[in-house]
């Protein structure tokens, strides 16, 4: 089978990719029936026809829980006459899962680390003075918390001007960093779209809901604005982000 998702790097902003000219042509929807089925190892396999879609490095897309593989079965019966892999962002994450990730689950650690040494929470505007009492009432919670039920105190920045964290925040931060390899490329998404291991985590952990973790990893650009109107350009790649996002969301969810 061929490799149908593998052309759609994750993280690609899919207005700029479509702005830039670079999606290739999309093939043409060559099966009629989606099943999921049962392998022998108990892993559930997403069936087009009868035959196991494969990964783009050839790995047979399986997955441990019915309700994800049935998830991503409904992506593929949801494609039309042709097969869009932007409109298939589960199956993307756990091609990423399955091919990267869980080849080198230490660099994708590693990444989530750095944004935890550097998290957006803690960088603070110095004015104005509304600005600065937006990013307290929605980030200070998320600090109090990892201080309270985890030992991880957060130091503050004003502006840019870079702050060094404990180690011993770090560490407590990196003992909540999931192991398994689809959970871990959840985390490392939601890293990324929100700039904030912090906020990340806090969603995997269930102190906040995704709306909840969007809303806190965009108070500046809210702001933003608020202040001088809405670009067209930018509302699209937000809403193309927040569909990553819910997808990342959506895959933790499903393996509670």
């Amino acid at each position: 089978m061929r490799d149908l998702i593998g052309d759609v790097p994750m993280g690609r902003d899919p207005v700029d990719a479509a702005r830039a000219g670079q999606r290739p042509p999309l093939p043409k929807r060559f099966y009629s029936a989606v099943t999921v089925d049962r392998d022998a190892g108990g892993a559930y396999r997403i069936l087009l026809d009868g035959r196991p879609v494969r990964t783009p490095a050839r790995a047979v897309l399986a997955v441990p829980d019915l309700r994800l593989a049935e998830a991503l079965a409904a992506e593929w019966a949801a494609q039309d006459t042709e097969i869009d892999p932007f409109r298939m962002p589960l199956t993307r994450l756990v091609n990423v899962a399955l091919d990267g990730v869980a080849r080198d689950p230490e660099a994708a650690i590693a990444e989530i680390l750095q944004y935890a040494g550097t998290d957006l929470l803690c960088y603070r505007a110095e004015a104005p003075e509304a600005l600065v009492a937006r990013q307290g009432a929605l980030w200070d919670p998320v600090l109090d918390w990892y201080a309270a039920a985890h030992g991880a105190r957060f130091m503050l920045s004003a502006g840019i001007r870079h702050v060094a964290q404990p180690p011993r925040a770090l560490e407590r931060v990196a003992a909540l960093i999931p192991r398994e390899a689809l959970r871990l490329t959840a985390v490392l998404s939601l890293t990324g779209l929100m700039g904030s291991a912090l906020l990340a985590l806090a969603l995997a952990q269930g102190r906040l809901g995704a709306a909840e973790a969007w809303a806190a990893a965009h108070v500046d650009e809210d702001w933003n604005r608020a202040q001088w109107g809405e670009d067209d350009l930018a509302s699209q790649r937000r809403a193309a982000r927040e569909v990553e996002m819910q997808a990342a969301a959506t895959l933790l969810r499903l393996l509670d």
